[in-house]
């Protein structure tokens, strides 16, 4: 029942027309950043949370929300028409959506994974309402030891799974926690790490660090990548036959269930969800030897799970202040940015807003199935701009955007520094979600340590005394042991994570 009464009250927030109006403007921006080949939701995200820099609080998380499930859908129409995934959830549709589109079927492929994607969306938020007050006031018996140690398992998770070198991963979790250690001590009052530059004496500044490491270094990948041709399919029919209706729907409640209980486990991924639902598709077909060869659950479970995954992880990072991708830790930093820390006590000191981003994922699913059915041929004919044409407005929107933090040069040179750096890191394979992961988390860390300490007059036992701590502690210890003996499934594995 307060799930409900809390609920009625965020539709009524994000109902006003001035929220309405940022869940539009971010639903098509989304789907924009998802259309864009290799942009995708991460970099999207980070590059225009400037964005809202002159938003109330509300308004510009349910939009950078908005941005994030906005890109899961368009990296489909990529997938699908060019064979490139707009994203690296889609990796998996290329396969049986791009041979729907060769055959005159790509329409076909758009709407399922349209209708698809707003069930399972829309199912895992209301699996969201109903979860996440139990989860948050559970949360509210932890303390300092446990945050540490809860802190800890979420950066163990993404680092086991966020490449294909532990070694790798967990070298940039450690890079990103000496970044976040950049600035004033917060015990000592002195400067540390700063290298005699007042401007980093307020630390590295987020945002330009996450818009370099992922807008800027795409944009230098994307000028790498040759060019592809556009399928043109006919995208007049964009619902299936009564046979291929059956097949989706199957697909498409199984994917939603999938998708919605691997989003409750940080560290996991957008791609994963993706790839167990097209191998569980697969298996549990009459004819396996369809996919492959334009099946339409190959489209419909994925890009179904991809949705309900994207709404799902949105759990742990409102309940407990885990971000479980590198998106999500974009809007975590983003909340940070407007002065909001996510986890249980943003439920007690926001409520309303909370409860208003809550409301606006079920708006957000139903603009985006309106925006992606009709429309999808709109959103088709952006794939024929030119892709150098698109790098220099993002890296301008970039440059921009860097300056109006502070209207500081020393930000721009600060992120195209962070963006050749992003490049490299890219480029010899080390994976860039730890990275932002160590310097989210790092501060809060650093808080939870030192106050655990404090209660404990030095000692670290308390840490293996409270019964709670000592379990997360050992599951951190069983992540890190399966990532070193390379337990993850070998499809996965092979897929670019970052």
């Amino acid at each position: 029942m307060d799930a409900a009464t809390h609920l009625l009250g965020g539709f009524a927030a994000a109902l006003s027309l001035s929220n309405l109006g940022y869940a539009l403007a971010g639903c098509v921006l989304g789907t924009l950043i998802g259309v864009l080949p290799g942009l995708g939701p991460a970099a999207g995200t980070a590059i225009l949370i400037p964005l809202t820099f002159n938003l109330d609080p509300t308004g510009a998380i349910i939009m950078l929300c908005a941005i994030y499930y906005g890109a899961m859908y368009g990296g489909t129409i990529t997938s699908v028409l060019i064979n490139v995934p707009g994203e690296a959830a889609s990796v998996i549709t290329c396969i049986d959506g791009h041979e729907m589109a060769k055959q005159g079927r790509g329409g076909v492929a758009l709407g399922v994974a349209a209708i698809g994607s707003f069930i399972g969306g829309s199912i895992a938020a209301l699996l969201l309402t109903l979860m996440a007050l139990p989860i948050a006031r559970a949360a509210l018996q932890f303390g300092p030891p446990e945050f540490f140690a809860l802190m800890l398992l979420g950066l163990s998770l993404v680092t086991g799974l966020a490449g294909r070198s532990l070694l790798a991963a967990l070298m940039m979790t450690v890079l990103g926690l000496a970044i976040a250690m950049i600035g004033i001590d917060p015990v000592r009052g002195a400067p540390r790490f700063a290298f005699g530059l007042p401007e980093l004496y307020d630390g590295v500044e987020f945002v330009s660090v996450v818009m370099g490491l992922f807008g800027v270094s795409e944009v230098l990948l994307t000028l790498e990548r040759p060019y592809r041709e556009v399928i043109r399919t006919e995208l007049r029919k964009l619902l299936p036959d009564r046979v291929e209706w059956r097949a989706a729907l199957n697909a498409i409640w199984r994917g939603t269930g999938l998708g919605f209980l691997l989003g409750l486990i940080p560290g996991i991924g957008a791609i994963i969800p993706t790839f167990l639902s097209y191998i569980l598709e697969r298996r549990l077909a009459k004819r396996p030897e369809r996919f492959g060869k334009g099946a339409i659950e190959g489209v419909a479970g994925p890009e179904t799970a991809n949705n309900a995954y994207a709404n799902s992880a949105m759990i742990p990072l409102l309940t407990l202040g885990i971000p479980s991708s590198p998106t999500i830790a974009v809007l975590m930093g983003a909340f940070i940015v407007n002065g909001l820390t996510p986890g249980p006590f943003l439920f007690q000191e926001r409520p309303d807003l909370v409860w208003a981003v809550i409301a606006s994922f079920f708006i957000g699913n139903l603009i985006l199935l309106v925006l992606n059915l009709p429309l999808v041929g709109l959103w088709a004919r952006l794939l024929y701009i030119p892709s150098h044409y698109l790098c220099v407005g993002v890296l301008l929107f970039c440059i921009v955007g860097a300056y109006s933090l502070k209207q500081s040069t020393f930000d721009i040179w600060l992120m195209l520094g962070f963006g050749i750096a992003g490049y490299l890191l890219r480029k010899i394979d080390f994976p860039l979600a730890p990275l932002i992961l160590g310097l989210i988390l790092g501060p809060i860390m650093e808080k939870s340590l030192r106050t655990s300490l404090e209660i404990s007059a030095g000692s670290y036992l308390i840490f293996i005394e409270r019964p709670l701590c000592l379990g997360l502690l050992i599951v951190t210890l069983l992540v890190l042991a399966s990532a070193a003996f390379n337990l993850a499934p070998r499809e996965v594995r092979e897929v670019e994570l970052n």
